[in-house]
């Protein structure tokens, strides 16, 4: 081989050696660029993840705050829904008071009158009946007619009071008792025991037993008792206190209506 020859091929190695070196440069240089560009490339992936990841998160928790608004709503319907039937019942009984009151308000007009009658004619009959404990009676139509015009008593309370007082006046009728008070005989007053039967008879009798009194209705006077009647009297007023067994008895009574 000539000179000129081995030159050529030593020159055309060399140039292939350097050709070989530059594309092995070259290739290098891609595969970095490719291994940076899938590195960015898989970063930009996570922080794409991670933003997916954070929605998910976010529309769970709207998706979980939309069923409890939702399940709240349902519940605050139902509530709704019961507080109006009350309202509904409430404004119900409001309009049957109110038919209430005012019957009740006509029922005053026609109650209020009678029960000023009512006291009056108790008034009247306590004058004309049998004196028995007569201070407390007076008392007690007193009372009534002072609570009559009092805004503070009930019409229902004042007409519940003046049929008490009926009541305790009818009570006078059956009941036999005997109690200590003042005697009055018009020229002087004493401490007697006074005893009743109804009214049916009554008597009345000094502390020392020796003096007796009849009430004679007709006269609106007591009268005095002749010593017969003494021991009556007495043994009467211990039966009505029980310090006696019941029995027969002489009593001096005035006939109803009699003259």
């Amino acid at each position: 081989m000539s000179k000129v020859s081995k030159k050529s091929l030593i020159a055309s190695t060399i140039v292939g050696a350097l050709a070989l070196a530059s594309s092995n440069i070259a290739t290098a240089d891609v595969l970095k660029d490719l291994q940076n560009t899938e590195a960015k490339i898989f970063k930009a992936s996570q922080k794409s993840q991670k933003k997916i990841d954070s929605i998910y998160e976010q529309t769970q928790d709207l998706l979980a705050e939309y069923r409890n608004v939702v399940d709240e709503a349902d519940v605050l319907k139902s509530y709704n829904d019961h507080v109006q039937r009350l309202v509904d019942g409430q404004k119900a009984n409001i309009a049957s008071l109110q038919k209430q009151i005012d019957y009740i308000d006509t029922i005053k007009q026609g109650v209020v009158p009678l029960m000023y009658k009512m006291i009056d004619t108790l008034d009247k009959f306590i004058e004309l009946d049998i004196p028995v404990n007569i201070d407390s009676r007076k008392e007690r139509v007193e009372n009534l007619k002072k609570i009559m015009p009092d805004p503070n008593v009930t019409t229902s309370e004042q007409f519940r009071l003046v049929l008490e007082a009926y009541e305790i006046e009818a009570g006078y009728g059956t009941i036999f008792d005997a109690y200590q008070g003042e005697l009055d005989l018009g020229d002087r007053t004493i401490t007697a025991d006074f005893v009743h039967m109804g009214r049916i008879a009554f008597l009345a009798q000094s502390l020392d037993l020796k003096h007796a009194w009849v009430w004679n209705n007709n006269s609106r006077a007591w009268e005095e008792l002749d010593e017969s009647y003494l021991k009556s009297v007495t043994d009467t007023i211990r039966m009505a206190r029980k310090q006696l067994p019941m029995d027969l008895t002489k009593l001096p009574i005035f006939a109803a209506g009699a003259q």
